[in-house]
Order: C-alpha cells, then sequence, then structure tokens
C-alpha cells in the first residue's frame, strides 16, 4: 500500500528466505495471495534481536522481551487471511503490537492501520523497528488493548495477537458492518476465532488452536 520498499536483508539471502517461507505458507493452506504477498515484502528478521535473525525465518514464535513473542508466520498469516476474508480493507486494527512485525504486514493489506500496544517501552522499540521501513499508513498507539481504540472506529478488521479469557465487548463494538474480528480465546486451551459483525450481530467461527501469551488489561 503506502509502505516504502523494505532494507536489504541479510546477505543475498534474506529475499529468497521469504520467498521460501511464503511457499510453506501456501503448502500448509494459506490461499490468500494478499497476505503472503505482504508477508514477502517484510523483512521478518528486522524485528527480532541479531543473536535470532537466522531462524527468523522459521515457523516458529520468537522472544521479543518484556515476556513477549513474535508469532510464527503460519498463524500470522492465518490470523490476517481470517480477519480480510478477501476484502479490500479501509480501516484495520491490530491489538498488541509487539515488536512491530505484524503491524507492518497489515498496513500492506489495509489504507489505514492502527495497532496498540500496552507495554510502553515495547511499543518504543517497535516504533525504532518499523521507522527504517517508513510505512506512512501505519500509527502506532501506547494504550489498553481491552479498550480498542474508539477514536478510529470502526473498523473493517481487527486482529489480537495475544488471548483474553473472554473476548473484549469493545473490539466487537468497534467492527464496522461487514467487519471481522480475530482473536485467539482462552487461558490453559486457547483456540483462533473470527467474529464478523452484520445487521443482525454477531456470528462466530472456531478455528485452531493456538497458543498466545495472556492478554492484560490496562497500560504499563
Amino acid at each position: 500500500m503506502n509502505a516504502r520498499a523494505a532494507p536489504p536483508g541479510i546477505g543475498m539471502t534474506s529475499q529468497r528466505t521469504r520467498e521460501r517461507m511464503v511457499a510453506r505458507l501456501r503448502a500448509g493452506g494459506i490461499a490468500d495471495e494478499a497476505v503472503l504477498a505482504a508477508m514477502a515484502s517484510v523483512p521478518r528478521h528486522a524485528f527480532v534481536d541479531a543473536a535470532l535473525a537466522s531462524r527468523a525465518y522459521e515457523d516458529t514464535a520468537l522472544p521479543i522481551g518484556f515476556e513477549q513473542t513474535i508469532s510464527r508466520p503460519y498463524v500470522v498469516a492465518r490470523m490476517l487471511a481470517a480477519a480480510r476474508a478477501g476484502r479490500a480493507l479501509g480501516r484495520a486494527l491490530e491489538v498488541g503490537t509487539g515488536c512491530g512485525y505484524q503491524a507492518a504486514v497489515l498496513a500492506r493489506l489495509a489504507a489505514e492501520a492502527f495497532s496498540i500496544e500496552r507495554i510502553g517501552a515495547l511499543a518504543e522499540k517497535a516504533r525504532a523497528n518499523l521507522r527504517p521501513l517508513r510505512i506512512a499508513n501505519l500509527r502506532l498507539v501506547h494504550g489498553d488493548g481491552f479498550r480498542g481504540l474508539p477514536e478510529a472506529a470502526p473498523f473493517d478488521a481487527i486482529v489480537v495477537a495475544a488471548a483474553p479469557r473472554e473476548v473484549p465487548r469493545a473490539l466487537l463494538e468497534q467492527l464496522a458492518p461487514g467487519g471481522r474480528l480475530a482473536i485467539p480465546v482462552g487461558d490453559e486451551e486457547q483456540e483462533l476465532r473470527v467474529f464478523e459483525r452484520s445487521a443482525r450481530g454477531f456470528s462466530e467461527h472456531r478455528l485452531d488452536p493456538v497458543r498466545f501469551v495472556p492478554m492484560r488489561v490496562g497500560k504499563g
């Protein structure tokens, strides 16, 4: 969308490595070509510590500090494809910026993207990671994800990168008509759920077992 070209990767293999990652995602059932193209364009290694950069394109979650992780590429793709549902997105919201990777991918799928992070120091780390990409249509907010971002609502898509025990009502209410919320729900056992808003209310679809960090109230 409004994002400029990503900075060079690790040696001569970064783009090729991203293409192999995308091929694995496609083989794993991710069929949304817009999501796959967005993930091919974002340098995931730029969002993890240098010591972990060689593992950035493995299908695994990696630590990013503050007891948080960057999600597996498959889970990122699955959530974004479920929230997008093949539609062009106007405004989209991510809850749980983390290191900024999923926010960068989301910004390539929406005209306007917003991302909330509750941990102030982690929000600053995400800003630093994102700055070289110069993504003009992405806004980061230090705030409480349970509250959502009512001043920017309604959203065509909301993706949540942490698991609450119950779905926050505020997030459902901030969906536009036809909008979709992709969110992991649960405590010890979690599953990815998708909620879609219609004139009749909300429909719910249950997808895959997942494992996310717990979603916390407030900001730090």
